[in-house]
């Protein structure tokens, strides 16, 4: 048995998730004080179709929200002070908060800059409570890095990163055991691991928009609506997730795409503007050294038609020019109109065997 918060549990697991409160605007706003109260974002310029990737509080009360096209938030508030990312400032205050996590655990899981799981199962700090462990993390961000977090403490990483939404900005909330039951019971679905907002809007179809009422469809019929997702969504709205806290995970993926100012009108204006797209990939894949005789890279070109619908194209051969502009060709034929966005990169998994090989192309 151990004590979860002080309530005895067989085997329970203490996950924390920490989230920065809009990371880098955070920043911004610790290295000038004059922007913390005036709406403030950070992302690309309306005229190169740019889109905002984070801002802060004050601006978020005009509507504007991350992934948001900046025309649109410049739109939603014309007095949104726009900065681009300076990303070199981000990764060393990110390095210092990663630094504070491991003098909690080793067991650590980076999602991105500033956010993370920490299993602390087990581990004597703060006299074993997760909740107290959270609360000093924080405190140490705040007072060392001059950024605020939060935090959700929970028995598994599902309902740590739910419980770590849910007093934002600057605060943090726990998830017993024994408090599953009652918390998942009224959550919306929309909360659920991978659930957006056209699976949220076919489950409000169907009926359902809270955890209980997603808890009265059986298993089959789950999967017969959604796939492999309904097997998810099974054990999500039972507040069930058997994932560990895993630390390093091995690269699945490499691109770059380029959105543009003005749209590539046909193919021959999107096979032109390739060469420059490739060189800026070849450059991050010599860089992150994902090539070796061990891992088998497979070419993909992605396309966002001026519509913003999208088709992603991949094959065989070598991550080069020629390669992608095929790939290119195959793509573009598929919409056949006006482009705003290419995108080239690679998909990673591990190269076959020898004889796995022989079998393959003898």
């Amino acid at each position: 048995m151990m004590l979860f918060e002080g309530v005895a549990v067989s085997g329970a697991s203490k996950i924390i998730h920490i989230d920065c409160d809009c990371f880098y605007a955070a920043v911004e706003m610790r290295d000038r004080p004059a922007l913390r109260d005036v709406p403030l974002a950070i992302g690309g310029a309306a005229e190169r179709r740019g889109v905002i990737a984070t801002c802060n509080y004050p601006a978020r009360r005009f509507g504007v929200r991350s992934a948001m096209s900046t025309r649109n938030a410049l739109q939603r508030c014309p007095q949104l002070v726009l900065l681009p990312p300076d990303f070199s400032r981000y990764r060393a205050a990110s390095k210092a908060i990663h630094a504070i996590f491991r003098d909690y655990t080793d067991r650590i899981e980076p999602l991105s800059l500033d956010e993370a799981y920490l299993d602390v199962t087990g581990l004597p700090h703060c006299r074993g409570s997760a909740t107290l462990m959270a609360q000093e993390i924080r405190d140490r961000i705040r007072a060392e890095v001059g950024i605020t977090a939060s935090a959700g403490i929970a028995p598994n990483k599902l309902l740590a990163k739910i419980a770590s939404d849910w007093n934002k900005p600057d605060g943090q909330f726990v998830i017993t055991p024994d408090d599953i039951g009652g918390f998942i019971h009224e959550l919306p679905v929309a909360k659920l691991w991978g659930v957006g907002k056209a699976t949220a809007a076919r489950l409000a179809e169907l009926g359902v928009r809270s955890c209980v009422e997603l808890q009265a469809w059986p298993l089959e019929r789950l999967v017969r609506h959604f796939g492999k997702m309904g097997a998810s969504l099974y054990r999500q709205c039972r507040g069930i997730d058997t994932r560990e806290v895993v630390g390093e995970r091995p690269r699945k993926s490499l691109s770059v795409e380029q959105t543009y100012a003005q749209d590539l009108a046909d193919l021959d204006a999107c096979l032109a503007a390739l060469p420059a797209l490739v060189d800026d990939f070849a450059g991050r894949y010599a860089r992150a050294g994902a090539a070796g005789p061990a891992v088998r890279a497979t070419p993909v070109v992605k396309i966002k038609f001026h519509d913003f619908s999208q088709t992603t194209v991949e094959g065989p051969g070598e991550p080069a020019l020629a390669t992608f502009a095929a790939l290119l060709r195959r793509g573009w034929a598929r919409g056949a109109r006006p482009v705003r966005l290419l995108g080239v990169g690679v998909r990673l998994a591990d190269a076959p065997a020898a004889a796995e090989q022989a079998e393959l192309w003898g």
